[in-house]
């Protein structure tokens, strides 16, 4: 199985169970990135990797003309589900099924962690923006920022195997260091990109062990190819560590297609 299709899978299986464990985090970051694309009434705008619609609906409910797209069935099942007015359509971030020129506006929450070729994503995004079009993406800061990845890797560090067998993928926290952003954003083909952090605290609804093991895709699968008493382990630890609540900052780059 190739990363593509791993995380597909993923997808697949996680839209209740990621919405109980992320929604009240993963949202934090919709305002600042809606603004940086100047989201408004009329403004044509599509949410990449819209997962359940989070993003898409606050957007409509901008008064923009809004269309969201993911690459699961399921997650596209659910998005409809919650926001039935808005339009919502199955399909690849790095093939969007739209003409050239077709958006004012692009956004990604958190979605470009996800892909196997995130650069052609970003092209992709750049193909579909009407000259002077923005577009914006939200990723995790550093695991060291973002306390409930630092956690738990850390314990999968001191306790297991970093190099278990899972579909290999782009590094999950690239575009936390802000160079790499610009330099991605302008290889892309936009231009004036800018980065900045955005404070978020995650208030768990759930144990931080059981959200990473059920509730992720990359994250979840690193866990579950661990030996037993590794695994065992790492519960220990992250347990002992993990609070009520934890800083989990985002980093949002924006830029525009020339």
């Amino acid at each position: 199985m190739n990363f593509h299709e791993f995380e597909h899978d993923g997808w697949e299986k996680l839209p209740k169970r990621y919405h109980d464990a992320f929604s009240t985090l993963t949202t934090q970051a919709i305002g600042p990135l809606l603004d940086s694309v100047l989201a408004k009434k009329g403004t044509r705008l599509l949410d990449v990797a819209t997962g359940p619609g989070y993003v898409a609906a606050a957007a409509a409910a901008r008064g923009a003309d809004t269309v969201g797209l993911d690459f699961a069935a399921a997650m596209v099942a659910e998005a409809r589900r919650n926001y039935s007015k808005i339009t919502f359509k199955e399909g690849d971030a790095e093939d969007l099924p739209f003409p050239d020129s077709s958006f004012d506006a692009v956004t990604m929450n958190f979605g470009l962690l996800h892909l196997g070729r995130p650069e052609r994503a970003l092209a992709e995004a750049c193909r579909v923006l009407r000259s002077g079009g923005r577009f914006a993406f939200t990723v995790w800061a550093k695991p060291e920022e973002a306390r409930g990845f630092g956690i738990v890797l850390g314990a999968i560090q001191r306790h297991g195997n970093m190099n278990a067998p899972i579909p290999a993928g782009p590094p999950f926290f690239r575009f936390s260091d802000a160079d790499e952003c610009r330099r991605s954003l302008l290889q892309a083909g936009f231009q004036k990109p800018e980065v900045r952090p955005v404070p978020q605290v995650w208030r768990l609804q759930l144990p931080l062990f059981e959200i990473m093991l059920g509730s992720t895709v990359r994250t979840g699968a690193l866990l579950r190819a661990q030996a037993p008493a590794a695994l065992e382990a790492i519960r220990a630890e992250v347990t002992g560590l993990s609070r009520s609540e934890l800083p989990m900052p985002a980093v949002l780059a924006t830029a525009t297609k020339p």
